[in-house]
């Protein structure tokens, strides 16, 4: 076992005293590629600030979804118009199981599944009442 202390720490097997690590190139520049900042705003004015290597502006999205509020942000409002919010906002869970059963089929279901709790003996019939 090694010590905490050791001089091995942190250093890849193969490594040479002096020599550049892989990433770095070998001229000792360290120089990355150009980089751009841009900032995207949404409709309720939450911004979003990316980097993205500089390529032609018709390369860079013109939309990005809002970090905040998962709304669609954009760079220039002129140029990309922001969509509207849906009519019908967020739906929860229950909403979608009535929308794929009627409340006719909600209580088939129920009577059901009370009928094999029944058939099990696993409830007593008086806290399962009909209802």
């Amino acid at each position: 076992m090694l010590h905490s202390a050791s001089g091995f720490r942190g250093i890849r097997v193969g490594a040479v005293a002096g020599a550049p690590a892989r990433h770095e190139p070998l001229d000792g520049g360290g120089a990355g590629q150009p980089r751009i900042a841009v900032t995207y705003r949404c409709a309720k004015g939450h911004e979003t600030s990316l980097v993205f290597a500089k390529l032609p502006e018709e390369q860079i999205p013109g939309v990005w979804d809002c970090r905040r509020c998962g709304g669609t942000a954009t760079r220039d409002e002129s140029r990309f118009a922001l969509e509207d919010e849906p009519a019908e906002g967020y739906k929860s869970h229950l909403e979608y199981v009535k929308e794929r059963r009627s409340s006719q089929d909600a209580e088939d279901v129920l009577a059901g599944a009370l009928e094999k709790l029944r058939a099990r003996r696993a409830l007593p019939d008086e806290l399962l009442g009909d209802a």
